[in-house]
């Protein structure tokens, strides 16, 4: 009993210490004036910087450390900026407006279109549906014909009918028709958009409630099953064709053997060793049946559907298709990957068969949202008075500008768009300088600018509706206050002081050393005997210049510069070589075979200063700029005094 309350006591007093431990938005670690960063502040930034909260957790103390020191000086930058008024600069609103226009766009289109778009199918993809449909085509008759028979037959199934015998009496798809309007097994992303939709919206056994529309015409549509789906699955098969002049003596008897191979197989016969004797597939045979990996739909349908329908390790019962008769085992079935696993290759699938579709769907949402007005009889007036203007700087001298130039074509809100702001966006665009703007370019022209617009202005607000947006807006002010800073404080005030610059190379010439160097010129060929000849002339006094010219159709040339006498085998060869003009017996280099002449030898040596300058100037600035960024922040630390409690950092991403 005692032992039961010493614990329970034990345990209300931790309960008590972890209730009432603060929480990281409350812990300070560091002030500076009369502001602070928080536990929650650092551990968000440092697990940023390091790539992720699981990076940072298992990171030292010493590097807590250090960075907090850094993080610290950026806050003071940034309030400096601040007390500088920097966010109220001209170019730099300006620039964060047009940063936050273009990356707003491109954000809200991935988040929007492509993040929510790749994951749908993802989503669908763990299934595969089986759909029949009744076909009613429009190139046949008007639209509105086949869509109000469409309406009939509908309401004909809604009230008892059987989706068959509508299939019977009226599809026009000859592929499904006499099947019952079945077209096997679907999996989203392989075909139309519309079309999966409406498929994978249908419960099992049930008709979509209304037509669907697409350029074949309209279907009724009838899911009749739903299963999981096995990307792809591994089989075996021993298959006995049907052969024989008399096919109906022939067909009976190799049925019999196959039904015989059956039993062999019941009776705990190896399925591969049948198959080596008995399989008349020559693509498998020698592979004791072995078809290898597929997926739905590879194989005929009566085989795909045997195999689809059996667990691994299973054997199927006879299966005929026209290769004739088949026993099929099941060996494999691969799991669904992972989203990660598959994001790549969802995307590339996106991009294929659903972005245009559903860029267009958003855009119609967003239409209404921004509150477009669409002012469709100037447009058609505009184009009616093009008479052909080509999409150029002459535009602007045209009676089209100057009698429908500031027509508004459009409204979002407050903003309007014109026949100028029309030809201004085609005129941009490089690939359209030259067209003539006809009613069908124009049109395409007007889409696309109002498409952009739409989402430009649905894009505005996201900085105060979108949490991950506003972090990035944030980060890239940010990034243009400390540049602004930077600049004013240490690249502006710096001087390249030739004198100084001078001094700095006395001082440190030692580390300004030029390595053995050689330059050389190379005669090289992919004949190692054509080599041997030309060596042969060289050392019997022939000129190299006077071989090189007799032979230049057959060699190549490489003069090099001076260079690294370490830098591979040929330098090497050529360091070897005493004299300029001595040459090398024929060697190998990579793909070719070479002679080498020594053109000139460089001892290891300091480099003068004009030789080292770049490398000194670069030097001095990395030595100035430290010593203005540490002024500057000796001065910020003098304004406001931080304080940074370091031991509060070794409960950093703990709790």
């Amino acid at each position: 009993m005692l032992k039961k309350l010493l614990l329970s006591i034990i345990g209300l007093v931790l309960f008590t210490l972890y209730s009432c431990s603060p929480k990281h938005s409350e812990i300070i670690v560091a002030e500076y004036g009369k502001y602070n960063v928080t536990m929650e502040e650092f551990e968000n930034a440092y697990a940023k910087n390091v790539g992720s909260f699981e990076n940072a957790q298992k990171d030292s103390i010493q590097n807590y450390n250090k960075f907090l020191d850094l993080f610290v000086n950026f806050k003071m930058k940034l309030r400096d900026a601040q007390v500088r008024r920097l966010p109220e600069d001209e170019a730099i609103v300006n620039e964060l407006s047009d940063y936050e226009k273009t990356i707003g766009a491109s954000y809200l289109l991935e988040k929007e279109l492509y993040e929510k778009g790749i994951q749908d199918l993802y989503d669908k993809r763990k299934y595969e549906l089986r759909v029949s449909h009744i076909l009613l085509r429009t190139d046949k008759t008007t639209p509105e014909e086949a869509e109000k028979k469409a309406l009939a037959i509908l309401d004909s199934i809604k009230n008892g009918a059987s989706f068959e015998d509508m299939v019977r009496k009226y599809s026009e798809d000859q592929f499904s028709k006499n099947k019952g309007g079945d077209v096997y097994y679907i999996t989203a992303g392989t075909i139309l958009p519309d079309f999966e939709d409406i498929a994978f919206n249908t419960p099992v056994g049930t008709v979509n409630q209304t037509p669907l529309k697409t350029k074949y015409g309209y279907h009724i549509i009838k899911v009749t099953d739903k299963i999981e789906r096995a990307p792809q699955i591994r089989a075996s098969h021993i298959l006995i064709r049907k052969e024989g002049e008399d096919k109906a003596v022939d067909d009976k008897s190799r049925y019999q053997l196959v039904q015989d191979i059956l039993s062999k197989l019941k009776n705990g016969e190896d399925f591969g060793e049948l198959a080596l004797q008995y399989s008349e597939d020559p693509g498998s045979k020698e592979k004791k049946g072995d078809l290898g990996f597929f997926a739905r739909r590879q194989m005929v349908q009566p085989f795909d559907e045997a195999v689809f329908a059996l667990n691994v390790g299973e054997i199927s019962d006879v299966v005929e298709t026209q290769f004739g008769f088949h026993i099929i085992k099941l060996t494999e079935k691969t799991k669904y990957p992972s989203f990660e696993s598959e994001k790549k290759s969802l995307r590339d699938m996106f991009e294929r068969t659903r972005k245009n579709s559903d860029y267009e769907k958003l855009i119609d949402k967003y239409d209404d949202e921004v509150k477009l007005v669409m002012h469709d009889e100037v447009f058609k007036e505009v184009v009616s008075n093009a008479n052909e203007v080509k999409i150029n700087q002459q535009y602007w001298e045209s009676d089209l500008h100057n009698n429908f130039g500031d027509k508004v074509l459009f409204t979002i809100g407050d903003e309007i768009y014109t026949t100028d702001s029309l030809y201004s966006f085609a005129i941009k665009e490089p690939k359209n300088f030259g067209k003539v703007t006809d009613q069908n370019t124009l049109n395409g022209f007007l889409n696309d600018l109002k498409n952009q617009k739409v989402i430009e202005a649905k894009a505005k607000d996201l900085v105060n509706t979108d949490k991950e947006f506003a972090g990035l807006m944030d980060e890239y002010k940010n990034g243009i206050l400390i540049f602004r800073l930077q600049e004013e404080e240490v690249w502006n005030k710096m001087k390249m002081d030739t004198t100084e610059i001078l001094k700095l190379y006395e001082q440190t010439k030692d580390s300004y050393v030029w390595p053995n160097r050689v330059q050389y010129r190379e005669i090289a060929s992919k004949s190692d005997s054509l080599l041997n000849e030309i060596l042969g002339m060289l050392k019997h006094g022939s000129k190299v210049d006077e071989v090189i010219e007799i032979y230049s159709d057959q060699i190549k040339i490489n003069n090099s510069e001076l260079i690294d006498a370490n830098t591979n085998a040929i330098t090497k060869a050529a360091n070897e070589l005493e004299n300029v003009g001595d040459f090398t017996d024929v060697i190998r280099n990579v793909n070719v075979w070479s002679i080498i002449e020594l053109v000139k030898k460089d001892a290891s040596r300091t480099k003068t200063f004009d030789e080292a300058r770049a490398e000194v100037t670069s030097a001095y600035q990395d030595i100035e700029s430290a010593h203005l960024e540490n002024q500057y922040v000796s001065r910020l630390k003098n304004t406001y005094e931080p304080e940074l409690f370091y031991e509060e950092l070794e409960n950093a991403y703990k709790n």
